[in-house]
């Protein structure tokens, strides 16, 4: 019997703080609304998509006696805080975490999902989960209840013929899906990921449902492309730190020819669309996509410049404290006389955390919403 207790698992590597939680109640409720199907599933049968921090990996396992759970978490702080939390509970050969495809899906009997924020992220997954699941899979997907709204039940009807709504516990509330729809009705081929032409930036930015702003270009990244030809000339290398979907990565490569250009996003969806993006544009041999949290996987003082245009939000959180997260590992990665170019929202007042973590920051934009600062590495 494994040590498991919901009160010991972290957030840890991702932000912690006294209002941010490693589980709620609607992981309770997801395991307590599945406990019937879990005692069914044979070893493999279970998958679990977008578990936070293993909330429901690892309480499917302790309190159910699941084996051979199949995860996929679309963010890399959650994937690893899972890894540490399995590690402490000793139930590390419970799991195996994969992309979304074939191999985390077929002949699922069961799927726990924690229910994403985006609808498009949600169709992509029932989408998945109705093309490689077993005919007989039920999917139980919770959240609390302020977050969630009846399109969500319009999204899983595309896919599955029954969708039946749980009564309300504690702010939390389950959608159970089963009777996925059949090929022969729906398309057997992914729609995922779509993509838009942007004739005005000369860009076909490429999407997954769970990128921010989807292939749409967000406004703040738009203010930040105004700059692009005033960051540091000199530069051989750059970095697009939590690159979403690539644009300005794209931008900057498409841009200056021989510049050597990182792109990287801890959002497996983000990083498959940046890819996609960057193959839709033939840059495909100039921008390397990596999956990292923050800027881990490089050396100090290795990054000649950088462009960021922070989150504000962690999960549903407004948060700074991903935006500070981010603010630092730029600042260990910049190069002395590098730059880091950031946009924010003005209201965040972010220049005095970005001088102390990084180096002097002056203002070089401003219009109604948006705030440009370029900070000079130390």
């Amino acid at each position: 019997m494994s040590d498991f207790s919901f009160d010991r698992l972290r957030r840890f590597p991702d932000v912690e703080a006294d209002n941010l939680f490693a589980v709620d109640a609607s992981d309770r409720l997801i395991l307590d609304e599945a406990a019937g199907a879990l005692a069914e599933a044979g070893a493999g049968e279970v998958v679990v998509l977008e578990d936070r921090y293993g909330a429901l990996t690892l309480g499917a396992a302790a309190l159910h006696a699941v084996r051979g759970i199949r995860v996929h978490q679309d963010v890399l702080s959650g994937e690893s805080a899972l890894v540490r939390n399995a590690i402490d509970a000793g139930l590390s050969d419970t799991y195996r975490s994969l992309d979304v495809g074939e191999e985390l899906l077929a002949n699922a009997r069961v799927v726990l999902v924690q229910l994403p924020r985006s609808l498009a992220a949600l169709d992509e997954i029932a989408d998945a989960i109705r093309r490689y699941a077993a005919p007989d899979v039920v999917v139980i997907a919770g959240g609390r209840i302020k977050h969630m709204t009846s399109a969500m039940n319009e999204v899983l009807g595309r896919h599955f013929a029954q969708v039946h709504v749980s009564p309300a516990r504690q702010k939390s509330r389950v959608i159970k899906a089963a009777s996925p729809i059949p090929s022969a009705v729906q398309s057997a081929v992914s729609i995922w990921p779509q993509s838009v032409v942007h004739g005005d930036l000369g860009l076909t930015v490429c999407a997954h449902g769970a990128a921010f702003a989807g292939a749409t270009i967000d406004i703040g990244t738009r203010y930040l492309l105004e700059y692009l030809d005033r960051m540091k000339p000199d530069a051989r290398s750059a970095i697009d730190l939590g690159c979403g979907t690539g644009v300005l990565a794209a931008a900057l490569a498409r841009s200056r020819p021989t510049l050597r250009v990182t792109a990287t996003d801890q959002s497996a969806a983000a990083v498959a669309s940046a890819r996609a993006t960057m193959a839709a544009n033939s840059l495909g041999d100039r921008v390397t996509v990596l999956r990292d949290d923050a800027l881990q996987s490089q050396p100090d003082a290795s990054a000649e410049l950088i462009m960021l245009n922070p989150p504000f939000h962690i999960g549903s959180s407004v948060h700074a404290g991903i935006a500070l997260k981010l603010f630092e590992d730029a600042g260990r990665v910049l190069q002395q006389g590098g730059e880091l170019w950031t946009v924010w929202n003005t209201h965040l007042g972010y220049r005095p955390a970005l001088t102390r973590l990084v180096g002097p920051t002056r203002q070089i934009g401003r219009n109604a919403k948006f705030t440009v600062t370029v900070s000079t590495g130390r």
